[in-house]
């Protein structure tokens, strides 16, 4: 398709969670969604006057009460299509990896939604957004 016509997607930003466990390998924290209870991973709109990787930092701790180190390059980023009144809008998300130190007593959204640590395999088959599922695959736990 000719690039220059496809049009600019507004975009969201996204924590892809993870915790690296005593075998070594990377694990995924996944959330429900409010309104359909489908697993994803916390995202929202970005906020002004905040850093990207700030804003999807503070989306974690909002929507799983997750804090820890925020990378400051997005690993990638997927589309999906958000609804809205009587209307579709497709967005596109930039994914920080967030390498989660605690989870705190209490966050604004505790208690409305659910949470998993998965292996990266399990994480990627609960997800629904196929570029979501690639970008959960081929991750394997931020260098540093």
């Amino acid at each position: 398709s000719d690039s220059k016509n496809e049009p600019v997607l507004r975009q969201q930003v996204a924590a892809l969670p993870y915790r690296i466990a005593d075998s070594g390998a990377a694990e995924i924290l996944v959330i429900t969604s409010r309104d359909t209870g489908r697993f994803i991973i916390p995202k929202g709109w970005p906020k002004k006057r905040q850093k990207k990787p700030d804003a999807a930092a503070t989306e974690a701790y909002e929507e799983a009460g997750i804090v820890g180190k925020v990378g400051q390059k997005p690993i990638g980023s997927y589309t999906y299509w958000k609804r809205g009144v009587g209307e579709f809008e497709r967005l596109q998300v930039l994914v920080y990896p967030l390498q989660v130190t605690k989870q705190r007593a209490e966050w604004p959204e505790k208690g409305q939604r659910r949470m998993a640590w998965l292996s990266v395999e399990d994480a990627a088959l609960l997800v629904d957004e196929p570029e979501l599922v690639s970008l959960i695959r081929s991750f394997r736990g931020a260098p540093h």
